[in-house]
């Protein structure tokens, strides 16, 4: 891990970024999901700035992925970091790349005056559970994740008409 480097997404990373996507998607027995294509993703990575991408670079070579971006803690009054995706190719796990991608993210909230770093990770993934134990993360089992999509985010939308 000596010669790890991280860098923002281009433009032109979109096919990468799409393919750490469908990786992701495939770990989690989730591929019937992702919709995204290289044209959305620039849009809205680029065009509208919805989100950030960094890669885990070693010898040349992007081994890893975090997507995340901005949001806001009443609470606090402070700003912090939703990560979205985090993802290392199998072949390069066990190497401490997620946990330098974490360190990385961590590092850029303390910078931008972050209250907080937060994700959400499936209830049957023990391994990394079991790693972000290991960081001292600590899971928000008091909450409930909410969402509306598709069909049902239309019909109350509608109803703001």
């Amino acid at each position: 891990m000596s010669h790890l480097q991280f860098r923002p997404a281009e433009r032109g990373d979109t096919g990468l970024i799409l393919r750490f996507i469908r990786a992701l998607a495939e770990y989690e027995h989730m591929e019937d999901q992702v919709v995204a294509t290289e044209e959305l993703l620039e849009e809205g990575l680029f065009d509208k700035r919805a989100a950030q991408v960094v890669f885990a670079v070693e010898d040349g070579r992007e081994i890893g992925f975090a997507l995340y971006f901005h949001n806001f803690s009443t609470f606090l009054g402070r700003p912090g970091i939703y990560l979205e995706d985090l993802f290392v190719w199998p072949e390069c796990r066990g190497r401490g790349y997620g946990k330098a991608l974490l360190a990385y993210l961590a590092a850029l909230a303390k910078r931008e005056g972050c209250g907080r770093l937060e994700w959400w990770c499936l209830d049957w993934n023990r391994p990394s559970i079991d790693f972000y134990k290991s960081l001292d993360a600590r899971p928000m089992d008091e909450w409930t994740v909410y969402r509306l999509t598709g069909r049902t985010l239309d019909k109350l939308a509608e109803e703001a008409l």
